[in-house]
């Protein structure tokens, strides 16, 4: 019986953290939706990379970008350099690049 219970609220805890995971990468993929929009969109974005923890982003247009919306969902840093941008966001970088070759 004491094992039973046991199992339950393992099962629970299970269930808690699978749900709190999914919620996060949800959250994750509004915020690189957010990201492509703030660089002008997908058609402005000419090509990007990702180096240690910067996202490196080559723009059609420069002029597009809302640099402060970037730094408020998360860049630590922002560099311009003609119409290349590098983002500095940490360990975020690589998801990130991967969730937009998803969105391309």
């Amino acid at each position: 019986m004491e094992y039973l219970q046991y199992l339950i609220i393992i099962v629970i805890l299970l269930i808690i953290a699978l749900a709190i995971t999914k919620s996060k990468r949800k959250d994750f993929k509004l915020q690189v939706n957010k990201l492509v929009n703030y660089l002008g969109g997908k058609d402005n974005i000419i090509n990007y990379e990702v180096n240690r923890s910067r996202f490196i982003v080559t723009l059609k247009d420069i002029e597009k970008v809302n640099k402060a919306a970037i730094q408020k969902i998360g860049a630590q840093g922002i560099v311009e350099i003609d119409n290349q941008l590098k983002i500095i966001l940490g360990s975020k970088a690589k998801q990130l690049k991967k969730y937009i070759d998803d969105l391309k």
